[in-house]
């Protein structure tokens, strides 16, 4: 694998040649994820940027385009943080989550289902009528339930029911998520973008979650960025954990990949969303991007296996 300043590289040269050879090397990997269901978690820089949310939509567009079945889910909390800001609304926070009263549920449900949703399926159909928002709570998506009294709102998925995806899907529509769900009472939750990715991945059995974060990858040791992993398995994750490679905000991360392989989907990839282009360069291209964590004894798409930690 070539590391991301390499990569880059790739938007930069555009002679006849480089694009020829793109084009080429493109060909193997949308022939095999055509008809794919590709989860995508939409967050971090690339959600607040306005050039890498533009390009973000296009390369959803272009996944689409070529036989790809990609779904969004989103989270927010920059957004809802800015919300109760200007509304003099003041945020608690316990462990790293916003303690969620009935008040901050309805600024982030205005937030999520009502401001960054539509802006996602605007960006997406400018270039046609493709993108539908859907919130947790629509057709009973996403089943909630609270995951500590001390936090209000906040919640955890209970179970998915993905049958308003998958009709969306077989209408060659791609689907936009929020994070809100709902338990059998109606009462909405707040629920972790990175969580619901995975769980909605899992139920639609998808070929590959990617999530866009603000970092290069996973790495083996968190003061060296050159010690990048381009592939681990469970295994290797869990070693890197009981070692203390893996801290503080990347924990929820990992678990999250964790989560979605052990649910059956083929491979997690933590990407860096800063990158431009960076879901088209992860899917379609030799060199790779970030960290794909596969089920043990698994290989890439390349056909090799692990590396590093996951050896």
């Amino acid at each position: 694998m070539t590391a991301p300043d390499d990569a880059m590289d790739l938007t930069v040269d555009f002679s006849p040649e480089r694009r020829a050879a793109v084009l080429v090397e493109t060909l193997p990997y949308i022939q095999q994820f055509a008809g794919s269901v590709i989860v995508v978690k939409f967050g971090g820089n690339a959600m607040v940027d306005d050039q890498l949310a533009a390009q973000f939509a296009e390369d959803v567009v272009l996944m689409h385009s070529v036989g790809i079945r990609p779904v969004v889910v989103h989270g927010g909390g920059p957004q809802i943080g800015a919300l109760m800001d200007r509304l003099g609304i003041q945020s608690e926070f316990r462990d790293g989550l916003r303690v969620t009263d009935a008040e901050t549920l309805d600024v982030a449900r205005m937030v999520l289902v009502g401001k960054v949703n539509l802006d996602i399926v605007s960006s997406i159909n400018r270039h046609g009528s493709l993108a539908v928002g859907l919130s947790g709570e629509d057709a009973g998506l996403i089943r909630a339930a609270a995951r500590n009294p001390e936090l209000g709102f906040v919640g955890d998925v209970e179970s998915v029911n993905p049958a308003i995806i998958e009709r969306l899907l077989a209408e060659d529509l791609i689907p936009v998520v929020s994070t809100i769900g709902a338990d059998l009472t109606g009462q909405a939750y707040n629920i972790n973008a990175d969580t619901v990715a995975a769980a909605v991945a899992g139920a639609l059995g998808a070929e590959r979650i990617l999530y866009l974060t603000d970092v290069e990858g996973l790495l083996a040791d968190v003061d060296d960025p050159s010690s990048r992993i381009s592939r681990i398995d469970l295994s290797g994750l869990a070693a890197l954990i009981d070692n203390g490679a893996i801290i503080g905000g990347m924990i929820p991360k990992v678990q999250a990949c964790v989560d979605a392989v052990e649910a059956g989907v083929g491979s997690a990839h933590m990407v860096d969303g800063r990158i431009p282009h960076v879901l088209l360069l992860e899917l379609f291209t030799d060199v790779g991007i970030g960290t794909m964590v596969l089920p043990d004894g698994g290989v890439a798409a390349d056909g090799r296996g692990v590396e590093g930690a996951g050896s």
